[in-house]
Order: structure tokens, then sequence, then C-alpha cells
């Protein structure tokens, strides 16, 4: 903690603490700032080091969030880019972040599918261990044809 007035303490962290706040391993930090992710981070005058502030921890936690969703790294840059371009870059943003959520509708049907893949296949060895034949040849089948659905919505 670094004192600026008598009446206003600026917290300041370690890499190592930034990454223990946001969640995002030091390394990953590291590479976010070289590649224009996340905008410089202030070094420590004697040390060095990177300092990290409460405004670069609120801009590193938006961008652990993006990439939480499966965005990727070069749709993370275009973002924060087009962020400081305010709104002149509104519809980019707005298209960017609607391309983002129909990936993420996408995955969460196929997660859907493959949850009742997994339950078909539970049913399945409860009836193989019940010595119920007939309905583990069901269930059998009916997860083949899962599986070749989930094989088409991997494609979609």
């Amino acid at each position: 903690m670094v004192e600026v007035s008598a009446e206003t303490t600026r917290h300041e962290y370690t890499i190592k603490e930034a990454a223990a706040l946001t969640g995002l391993p030091a390394s990953t930090l590291r590479y976010y700032e070289s590649i224009g992710v996340i905008a410089p981070v202030g070094r420590g005058v004697s040390s060095g080091h990177r300092v990290y502030d409460e405004e670069d921890l609120d801009q590193i936690m938006w961008v652990a969030c993006l990439a939480a969703t499966g965005m990727s790294v070069s749709d993370m840059r275009t973002y924060v880019a087009n962020g400081h371009l305010g709104p002149s870059a509104a519809g980019e943003q707005v298209e960017l972040l609607t391309q983002q959520q129909r990936r993420l509708a996408s995955e969460a049907r196929q997660l859907v599918l493959r949850q009742r893949y997994v339950a078909l296949k539970i049913d399945y060895w409860h009836a193989v261990a019940a010595g119920d034949d007939g309905r583990a040849e069901l269930l059998s089948g009916e997860a083949r044809h899962l599986a070749d659905e989930i094989k088409r919505a991997g494609r979609s």
C-alpha cells in the first residue's frame, strides 16, 4: 500500500496478488499485456516489477470474464481496442458480443445433448446390471442415435 495523500490511500498489488485476485495465472497476465489485451501495467520504481492498481484489476476482471466465455484472444483484443473508441465502435462491439452469445448458445445445446447421452449410458448400465437385456438393447440404440445427433450438432 502506498500513501498518496493524507486522505487517499492507493492500493498496489504484485503480479502474484493480481493473479490470485483475478483468477488468471501470472503468465496469462504477462501474455495479455504483451499482446495488448490489457493495457501496459506500471512498474515499481526501484524493482521494475509490475505493479497493479485497482483500475488494472478492474480491466483484468472484465477481460477474465470474456475469457471465461471462451472468447478468442483476438476477439478480446478487438473488444478492448474498440472500448477505447467509445460510441463509434458500439456497433462492432454489439456484433462481437452477439457472435459470442451465439457460440455460447451452441455450446449449451451441445452440453445438454452430452448430458442426455451420459444419462442414457447410466440407464443402460443399470439395465445391464439388472439383467434386463431388452431395455439395455433399447437404450444402446438410443445412445447411438444421440451420438449421431451430437456429431451433427458439433458441425453446425
